[in-house]
């Protein structure tokens, strides 16, 4: 019998082909069959998002798919690697097939965004250092430096073991799924090591301060006992619903490859990382070290931002960012009446008692709710379209809350999962809520959950468009949306103003920093001092940023890069519309096609102002 993985890709296969025949008919002699073109695309579209969720199983889990609940993509093996360059090579010639004459405006919308993701995914897995099928976040992935500190299949995979994220534990198939997918994981683990020998032996290696941090991550689940370890987690939390007795044969299984399988792995992974690869470990920081690392940095900015901006252009753009908004900041700095430098301003606010004076974290979630409030009383002034989903404010889990940041994970698309935004309180003693607003506007209304829920409902764009994709339009329009605070009746204390541009200048310090580090030779220590001078964060706080930029390269300048666009977006419409300028109808422009390279979204808004 067939494993239900093969026969799953076999099916998608067809579904391809399928797809491939039927709009190589789609052609203009043939417009005497009465086919409709955009049904035709539709059938497209759909294989497209099939062959995305078969790749990225995870993903589709967290889409509320659960077709592909008991697999984890080994993808970092060959064989993934290879098949991914024959179905993207098979997706580009159905394009070039394609009539786009005969399609709907928002149909040849979404063509160029697939042909775009193709073309460019295509570019990634023929780079000697770099393939772009990471399942998360959609990172870059080097295939010879598999796992970094952050973002990473080894700290994600725990995360969702532990049993309260987007894998489903309701049910004894949800259980047994789980395991199927810890054998997947398994895998992974054997190719990491595998793969990382034959980056030692081609000088493709980790610079130490980050396998420093990774070797640790791992040393915590090499170990027993099993009913203390994480991925027991599951079994001490059964519903009700599962029966005592498959609760007793599934805690054996749990316990049985936990203790044959799991640890074994995680124990073999962890000496070699202690005893080999941390000693041959490169002490240089960025990727221009690595044999074809210049271009490949080129290729990531290209990835990351979908512009041609080179690393010159936008360090030089970042160094005009921190001094703008160094400007702002000292106009609120006068305006409190502080006489000491903007620095010691900055240390000022961050220790101030009337900011500090939380007890417990309920009062820091009651915070964030107070602030719901206030956007939700004010959408109307800036939107015209508003979610139907609903999200929840929720305390970071405590395993991985000292070292993470506030995030949002999106609900299930069927809405049987709500949002999630996910705020650390490891110490709330110090936790300052200066920076709160701009952070609710960011990751909340109307940045991610705003925005995601919005791209998830639109029953007008494709499915493969519904998920979080592009982080230069996701991060950019979240950092952009941190902007709009006052006209949602927000920053009326200037100190929350503060925060935002705080939180501005974080993201313009990374257009710096990111390109010192891997285009023009910084090292890690340049890259701290830099963000010394210009932020008040704590040297600790810093040193994880850098080693956050030296593992992911150019995926942090998405933010900053997106946000401009869109703000030059703006001005653009308003310059040119005048009084017709709507600013809700401008937002439902960038909103109503899902993210979008920006290149396509000037497109778009180019042509919304022309024809208005």
């Amino acid at each position: 019998m067939f494993p239900v993985s093969i026969i799953r890709k076999s099916l998608l296969c067809i579904t391809i082909l399928s797809s491939l025949l039927l709009l190589s008919s789609c052609k203009p002699e043939s417009q005497s069959v009465s086919v409709n073109p955009n049904s035709r695309l539709d059938s497209l579209f759909r294989a497209y998002y099939d062959f995305k969720k078969e790749i990225n199983p995870l993903e589709a889990t967290k889409a509320g798919y659960h077709e592909y609940d008991d697999e984890i993509a080994n993808f970092i093996s060959q064989p993934y690697l290879e098949d991914l360059k024959i179905r993207y090579t098979s997706f580009l010639k159905a394009i070039a097939q394609t009539d786009t004459t005969a399609i709907s405006p928002e149909n040849l919308m979404s063509l160029k965004v697939m042909k775009w993701d193709c073309e460019i995914k295509l570019e990634g897995l023929d780079n000697p250092l770099v393939t772009v099928a990471s399942p998360l976040y959609d990172l870059p992935n080097f295939e010879l430096m598999p796992i970094i500190q952050m973002q990473s299949l080894h700290v994600y995979v725990p995360q969702l073991a532990a049993g309260s994220s987007v894998h489903p534990f309701k049910t004894t198939a949800d259980y047994k799924n789980w395991l199927f997918r810890l054998k997947d994981y398994a895998a992974f683990l054997d190719t990491t090591i595998v793969n990382m020998e034959e980056g030692m032996a081609r000088g493709i290696i980790l610079p130490q301060s980050l396998v420093k941090k990774i070797t640790p991550q791992v040393e915590a689940f090499a170990k027993g006992p099993v009913e203390n370890h994480l991925f027991y987690n599951p079994v001490k939390n059964f519903p009700a619903s599962i029966s005592q007795y498959e609760k007793q044969q599934l805690a054996d299984e749990y316990r049985a490859f936990i203790d044959q399988t799991l640890i074994p792995r995680y124990r073999r992974l962890h000496e070699f990382l202690k005893n080999r690869y941390l000693p041959a470990a490169r002490s240089s920081s960025g990727i221009s070290a690595l044999p074809g690392g210049s271009e490949t940095y080129r290729f990531l900015l290209r990835l990351s931002t979908s512009t041609s901006l080179t690393p010159e252009q936008i360090h030089q753009l970042g160094l005009s960012e921190v001094n703008r908004i160094e400007g702002e900041m000292n106009k609120v700095r006068e305006q409190m009446g502080f006489k000491g430098s903007l620095k010691e301003f900055i240390v000022f606010i961050r220790n101030h008692p009337d900011y500090k004076n939380y007890t417990d974290a309920g009062q820091v979630i009651k915070g964030f709710d107070e602030i719901r409030k206030t956007v939700e009383q004010n959408l109307d002034k800036v939107f015209l379209n508003k979610p139907k989903a609903g999200f929840e404010v929720r305390r970071t889990e405590s395993f991985r809350e000292a070292s993470a940041s506030a995030e949002y994970v999106p609900g299930a698309k069927d809405g049987s999962r709500a949002g999630i935004f996910y705020v650390p309180v490891p110490d709330i003693k110090n936790y300052n809520r200066y920076s709160d607003e701009s952070l609710f506007l960011h990751e909340a209304i109307p940045g991610h959950h705003y925005q995601l829920s919005l791209q998830q409902e639109n029953t007008k764009l494709p499915e493969f468009l519904h998920p979080e994709s592009m982080a230069v339009f996701v991060e950019g329009w979240a950092l952009y949306a941190e902007s709009l605070g006052s006209e949602l009746g927000l920053y009326k204390d200037p100190v929350q103003y503060f925060g935002m541009l705080s939180m501005e200048m974080h993201r313009a310090i990374r257009l710096v920093v990111d390109t010192g580090i891997h285009g023009l030779g910084w090292t890690r220590e340049d890259a701290i001092r830099y963000s010394l001078e210009h932020e008040a964060e704590s040297e600790a706080d810093i040193i994880t940023e850098v080693e956050r930029y030296m593992a992911t390269p150019g995926q942090a300048v998405a933010y900053k890069i997106g946000q401009l666009k869109i703000r030059e977006l703006r001005a653009y419409a308003e310059r040119e519309l005048g009084d017709r300028f709507s600013l809700p109808e401008f937002h439902d422009q960038v909103l109503g096609s899902g993210s979008l390279p920006l290149f396509l979204l000037e497109e778009k808004i180019r042509g919304w102002v022309r024809n208005r």
